[in-house]
């Protein structure tokens, strides 16, 4: 990896019972993720998902181009939209720096031509 590099794009698309397995899995049982009417009536165009499955998603991404879990050594993120189930999600990503064997990554996660996370950086630690 070199500065200018673009990270292979992820791309997933959430099925329409994500949410409710991700609130079970994280224990964030807020209606608006699994409620369909409730998330209508606080004027959500429907359920949307968590936060912090988007940001898991931003995460893999990350991993997969490092050759696994143990690459990722820093990742910050900034939410900047809600997400929807069976929309496909798109995680894209470009080095920005290479230092000290560490590629600094500046990475974005959008739906529908919004992003729902940007601003985020990444460092994966490269092979010795």
């Amino acid at each position: 990896m070199q500065a200018g590099d673009a990270l292979p794009e992820l791309r997933t698309t959430p099925d329409r019972y994500l949410t409710v397995r991700y609130a079970g899995a994280s224990g964030d049982f807020n209606p608006i993720h699994i409620d369909e009417e409730f998330a209508k009536q606080v004027g959500l165009p429907g359920r949307i998902l968590h936060g912090l499955w988007t940001m898991a998603q931003v995460a893999r991404a990350q991993t997969q181009a490092g050759g696994g879990p143990h690459a990722l050594k820093r990742l910050r993120v900034q939410f900047r939209g809600m997400g929807l189930p069976e929309q496909e999600l798109t995680v894209t990503g470009v080095v920005h720096e290479v230092r000290d064997g560490v590629a600094v990554v500046h990475t974005v996660a959008e739906q529908g031509g919004t992003q729902i996370i940007r601003n985020a950086e990444a460092e994966i630690e490269l092979p010795a």
